[in-house]
C-alpha cells in the first residue's frame, strides 16, 4: 500500500512540474512582455517574446510612435547596466518586408529615426512595421529587449 501512495505521490509531481513550465511568463525592462506568443499584425509581420535582463545589468529602450510620414524614433533611457553595453542593434521590418538596420548610441537620451512604412491618405493608421531592439554587453552576451509593432 505504502509503495502505490509513494508512486502515485511521484507522478503528480511530475505532472505538476510539466504543466508549471509551460505556464510561466515574465517581462522585461522595457515594457514588453515575454512568453510563448506574439503579436501579429495584419501585414503578417510578427513579434516575438523577448529576453529578461538580471535587474543589476538591465538596460531600457523606448520605441515611440510612428509618424504620419512613418518616421519611428528608437531612444535610449539608460539603466544599471549602462556602463556595460557594447552595441545596441535597432532593426525596422517594413510592411512590405523590407529591413533597416542602425546603431543606437549608449550614452542615455541617444536616438535614431526609423524610415517606417506611410501612412496611408485619409486614413488614421498605416501598415504595420516591426521594431526589434537587441543589446550586446561587454561580456558578449546579446539580449533581445524590444520587439514591438508599430502602425
Amino acid at each position: 500500500m505504502k509503495d502505490s501512495a509513494f508512486i502515485a505521490i511521484i507522478f503528480l509531481i511530475c505532472c505538476a512540474v510539466a504543466v508549471a513550465g509551460c505556464t510561466s511568463s515574465q517581462t522585461s525592462s522595457s515594457g514588453s512582455t515575454a512568453g510563448a506568443s506574439g503579436t501579429t499584425s495584419a501585414s503578417g509581420l510578427t513579434t516575438s517574446p523577448t529576453d529578461v535582463m538580471a535587474t543589476n545589468i538591465a538596460v531600457s529602450v523606448t520605441v515611440g510612435q510612428k509618424n504620419d510620414q512613418g518616421t519611428i524614433p528608437v531612444t535610449f533611457d539608460g539603466g544599471a547596466g549602462q556602463g556595460n553595453v557594447n552595441t545596441i542593434t535597432v532593426t525596422l521590418t517594413r510592411a512590405d518586408g523590407s529591413t533597416q538596420v542602425k546603431t543606437l548610441g549608449s550614452d542615455k537620451g541617444d536616438q535614431v529615426l526609423l524610415a517606417g512604412t506611410e501612412r496611408t491618405p485619409g486614413t488614421l493608421t498605416g501598415a504595420a512595421d516591426r521594431v526589434q531592439v537587441a543589446v550586446t554587453m561587454n561580456n558578449g552576451q546579446t539580449y533581445n529587449i524590444v520587439d514591438v509593432l508599430r502602425t
